[in-house]
């Protein structure tokens, strides 16, 4: 019995030096500062105009006459889907950045925005499961020699749809192929200023597109994550078939736009009289 006993002392002392030794192994002052509450700036909005194929400017340009008219245009958020990439890092909730030795975590309490941005110099994998955020590999660079990282380029693969730029309905291709690569730093003159270049690789597009999103860190030393957004709470909007509708205030089904047809209601019998 003892000397069952002294083996596992000593498997639970070389864990602990082990554990000792990882922590160590990450030394935290070789990376920004990301610590706090950083808010997207600017807007939700991309820019415009996209530099999108015609078949793709004539999708985009039916979604804005349909909002003109009332109606969500192709909107996938507007039933509760996640944002996906790139649309996500608008960043709609705020942002919390975690540094680790393995990986980069991304939160955002927004439907699903969270992302795992892996640094631990792994390649692609051979297969990914397809997913709104899709698959992001890191890297660090210490641009200038400093002695410290001060930028993280991303590439995210393996994204699934229907994904659009913003809600103004600017698509991507509907084939998914779509690759983002991103540079993420501190702005030098302010450090409360974070830049992310994100540039997006789509079949939708006549070129790669490159635009700058502008994150802020909120001023206090004791950030309250206390926000939830959950999607699904109050959303008025149905969608029956291809078309969206609207829950009024009193439950009932009302369209989203003059002149809008009702929905089919085959598998509804009128009641007796009518």
């Amino acid at each position: 019995m003892l000397g069952r006993n002294l083996t596992g002392a000593m498997a639970f002392a070389a864990l602990l030096a082990l554990s000792a030794g990882t922590a160590l192994a990450f030394d935290e002052s070789k990376y920004p500062d990301l610590k706090g509450e950083w808010n997207g700036t600017g807007g939700n909005k991309w820019p415009t105009p996209a530099p999108l194929t015609s078949e793709y400017r004539a999708i985009f340009e039916a979604n804005l006459r349909d909002q003109e008219a009332g109606g969500p245009g192709d909107t996938p958020t507007i039933m509760c889907l996640p944002p996906g990439m790139p649309r996500q890092m608008n960043v709609y909730e705020p942002m919390q950045i975690v540094i680790t030795p393995e990986m980069v975590h991304i939160l955002i309490e927004h439907v699903h925005d969270s992302r795992r941005i892996y640094t631990d110099g792994r390649t692609w994998p051979k297969e990914m499961e397809p997913m709104f955020q899709g698959y992001s590999i890191g890297q660090w660079i210490d641009e200038g020699n400093t002695g410290r990282y001060n930028v993280l380029e991303v590439e995210t693969r393996g994204l699934k749809g229907p994904r659009t730029y913003d809600s103004t309905g600017i698509p991507m291709h509907k084939d998914n192929q779509t690759i983002v690569k991103e540079r993420i730093y501190l702005d030098k003159a302010d450090p409360n200023t974070l830049h992310n270049e994100i540039t997006t690789i789509d079949h939708a597009l006549t070129h790669p597109w490159t635009i700058t999103k502008n994150y802020r860190r909120t001023a206090t030393k004791e950030p309250i994550w206390w926000r939830e957004a959950v999607c699904a709470e109050d959303n008025p909007h149905v969608r029956i078939g291809n078309d969206v509708y609207m829950v009024s205030a009193d439950g009932y089904l009302m369209p989203v736009r003059k002149g809008q047809a009702a929905p089919n209601l085959k598998y509804f019998q009128p009641p007796p009289g009518h």
